[in-house]
């Protein structure tokens, strides 16, 4: 089987394949685009490219085009040889992507499905709507700040308030500067809601959606934002696994005799994590006698508020997975309990 590396670029990319025994076959830049019909006319291959934007979409052609591929992690490169002695040039590591192959079997990240991509984008899309009415919002209300003008409540009906307040207080609407930034918070807001709709019409079209909706505190988001992350439960061997992947357990510092336990390791999804502590606030407000959300309490007598949110947000990884897992909708007995019990499931974890 020959070794095919490709430095990928935005516009070309620098190609480099090797024969099963490391020969040097072909070194050649070739158009980022047409990257697809180059890959179909080469015989079955080994891909090897590294994680960066356009990664996932080359591995799709390169399987399509009947090659193996190994998406090779961006943390790992450095480690072997890649930027080496300060030198760094598409050609050089293609070269070396490509003899490392040759020698041994590189790890590959998982290739997520087209779907749980699309998925990725749509809860990415509306964050950043999100994101940016926060900061328009924030903005405005560093101004009512300094004009001595307060008010209250969220961001839906937000330039309504502002306008009736300051009419309210100064006689007049707010100046045309001000009204700019209050129109694009309800354009946003408009937007977000489409989004909203869009992702609940996504959700509820999913039938493992719609059991992992079952549990307190989960919505479309949180739902959706899940399935995409995981893509496919079969990955994870338990719900420890799962929780790890997600950085709610706890991390650890030992050597020789000492030994410590860390806050959360915070690997994987941001997004996701953030997703789930959300979920764990909404179900300790709308469902307080829910028996997760009881333990939840008992944690917070020993540990404090905020290491039992995210304690309670570890727990809701674990019910997600099982949920999948088993295809079956929430059941508040199993919630009470530890699922897939591990030695580290003794102690909760640090603040998020």
């Amino acid at each position: 089987m020959e070794h095919l590396a490709i430095d990928l670029g935005s516009r070309k990319s620098q190609v480099c394949v090797r024969a099963a025994d490391g020969t040097l076959l072909e070194e050649r830049k070739v158009v980022t685009g047409s990257l697809g019909s180059y890959l179909k006319r080469r015989p079955a291959s080994r891909v090897i490219v590294e994680t960066c934007a356009e990664s996932f979409r080359i591995a799709d052609l390169a399987v399509a085009a009947g090659h193996e591929v190994r998406v090779v992690p961006a943390t790992l490169v450095r480690s072997l040889g890649v930027g080496s002695r300060r030198t760094k040039t598409d050609r050089r590591d293609a070269r070396i992507l490509s003899e490392v192959s040759c020698r041994i079997d590189l790890p590959s990240v998982h290739i997520p499905s087209f779907a749980a991509r699309e998925h990725k984008t749509i809860c990415g899309m509306r964050e950043t709507l999100v994101s940016a009415r926060t900061q328009v919002i924030n903005c405005v209300r560093g101004w009512l700040r300094t004009q001595g003008i307060a008010v209250k409540g969220g961001a839906n009906g937000f330039a309504v308030r502002v306008r009736q307040e300051h009419s309210c207080q100064r006689g007049a609407a707010p100046p045309a500067y001000v009204e700019s930034l209050l129109v694009i918070t309800e354009q946003l807001s408009s937007q977000i809601g489409e989004a909203d709709r869009r992702l609940s019409e996504l959700a509820k079209g999913d039938a493992t959606c719609r059991r992992l909706m079952s549990v307190p505190g989960v919505g479309p988001v949180t739902s959706v934002r899940f399935v995409a992350a995981l893509d496919e439960w079969s990955r994870f061997p338990n719900a420890h696994s799962v929780q790890s992947y997600l950085g709610l357990v706890p991390g650890e510092r030992q050597s020789a005799n000492r030994q410590e336990r860390l806050s959360i390791t915070k690997a994987g999804s941001t997004r996701l994590r953030w997703a789930l502590v959300q979920a764990a606030w909404t179900a300790r407000n709308s469902r307080p006698n829910d028996p997760m959300v009881r333990w939840s309490h008992e944690v917070e007598k020993r540990r404090g508020k905020r290491i039992a949110v995210v304690a309670l947000a570890r727990k809701l990884a674990g019910i997600l997975y099982a949920i999948w897992r088993d295809e079956t909708t929430y059941d508040q007995r199993r919630g009470a309990m530890r699922l897939d019990a591990h030695p580290s499931d003794l102690e909760e974890p640090a603040v998020l």
